[in-house]
């Protein structure tokens, strides 16, 4: 079920009254969309469609503009033709390739994107959308992220295990094996090892957590609590993914970049969300490490005088069915304010995340001063939440600009 109609991303103003070439507002808009349309049960693959859209848009404009490598594929363009019609054309057949339901609303959208356009300079720019969304779904259509498998842990302590209420068996286990969009390969940047049972830093790492993540806990505070409950979307209908390409919106509107920039941009942020999120997806399988909830209730097995166990601790949030180390929302912000850094060439710019509520809960919207600001408060979100170690966060921290400082230095170069 689509969670925003076409009226409502045209009364946001995603959409610009007239077509004008080389308008950013047609990325906007198309992401505008894909928010709308991409179900909250994608989870560690929220960011998948909207990778594959925003490199079919790039590429489609690049091939007509030119200035960059392309980030799959350029293809050669005979005469003129509209860059806007041509992005509008890929990002279309993309969203309906992977979402069929969505077709009525990609219709739509694309028709007030034409309309208006020279018929020739559309027709040339349909070609070139056509083709490269094509290209772009023949490379993804085997990519393993449709291809379930299984995990099943060693029953010892400090391995995972399926946790309370739902001991749900462990999810999205082919991050190990699918195809990342930009690396190399999903274990091409990896964490150090997690912290030994028996040393003092787990036992920190697990005290902590104990003191501030749970669900009855007097020492988080009222803040923490709303900070890890918004970020995880319980009770708001916004979720990570599309936090962070609203704060895109912003930026790019702010800093008035072009059509070719604005394309460049949110392939950026979105192949180094997807990239990242798999790259700590990977290394949870690689470790294996137990969630915070088994660390506290079994405490006793970890051979370890600085733990005790709390057999009725239970976490503020609901504890997500994989292993913990890396921390996934950590990676996810660190990925996405590095490619943000880097794009702009400053931390420093204030950004202001929103989430809508759902059954009654006011919308809410956070201010931070950097990037980086705003990355540091979805980690933390996990924490204060009871479902990661804070040692998970520095992982992630130390990997994922990796992740992104790789896609960022490898596509969609500039040729000058």
């Amino acid at each position: 079920m689509f969670r925003k109609s076409i009226a409502a991303i045209f009364a946001a103003g995603a959409l610009s009254s007239a077509a004008s070439a080389g308008d950013r507002e047609v990325v906007i808009e198309w992401n505008a969309l894909m928010e709308a349309t991409v179900p909250n049960s994608a989870g560690v693959t929220l960011p998948r469609g909207y990778a594959m859209m925003h490199i079919a848009m790039f590429d489609a404009v690049n091939s007509i503009e030119g200035g960059y490598t392309g980030y799959h594929v350029r293809i050669a363009v005979s005469g003129p033709a509209s860059s806007d019609v041509a992005a509008a054309q890929a990002a279309h057949d993309v969203v309906v390739a992977l979402f069929p339901a969505a077709t009525a609303n990609a219709d739509a959208l694309l028709a007030t994107r034409v309309q208006g356009v020279d018929p020739a300079l559309a027709h040339n720019g349909t070609l070139v959308g056509k083709s490269i969304a094509n290209k772009i779904l023949q490379w993804r259509a085997n990519d393993g992220w449709a291809i379930p498998q299984t995990f099943t842990p060693a029953p010892v302590p400090g391995v995972w295990r399926p946790t309370p209420p739902a001991f749900a068996p462990a999810g999205f286990v082919q991050a190990v094996e699918a195809q990342p969009f930009g690396l190399p390969r999903p274990y091409y940047f990896m964490p150090r090892r997690p912290p030994e049972l028996d040393s003092q830093e787990y036992a920190d790492g697990v005290n902590e957590i104990k003191t501030i993540g749970g669900v009855t806990s007097v020492m988080r505070t009222p803040a923490q609590t709303q900070l890890a409950r918004t970020w995880a979307s319980v009770g708001y209908r916004t979720q990570w993914s599309a936090i962070w390409n609203n704060v895109t919106r912003d930026a790019a509107r702010s800093q008035q970049l072009g059509l070719i920039e604005t394309a460049r941009l949110f392939a950026l942020l979105n192949v180094s969300l997807q990239d990242g999120v798999q790259t700590a997806q990977a290394s949870k399988f690689a470790y294996q490490l137990w969630r915070p909830v088994h660390a506290i209730q079994l405490a006793d097995q970890d051979m370890n005088d600085a733990t005790t166990p709390d057999p009725t601790w239970m976490p503020l949030l609901p504890t997500p069915p994989y292993p913990s180390y890396a921390g996934n929302m950590a990676c996810i912000g660190a990925s996405a304010a590095t490619t943000l850094r880097l794009f702009f060439g400053t931390n420093d710019m204030t950004v202001s995340p929103k989430w809508t509520g759902l059954n009654g809960n006011a919308d809410v919207t956070m201010t931070y001063p950097t990037f980086w600001q705003m990355a540091e408060a979805q980690a933390l979100s996990r924490e204060y939440g009871g479902i990661h170690y804070h040692f998970d966060s520095v992982a992630s921290q130390e990997m994922c600009p990796k992740v992104a400082g790789y896609v960022f230095a490898n596509y969609m170069r500039p040729k000058n």
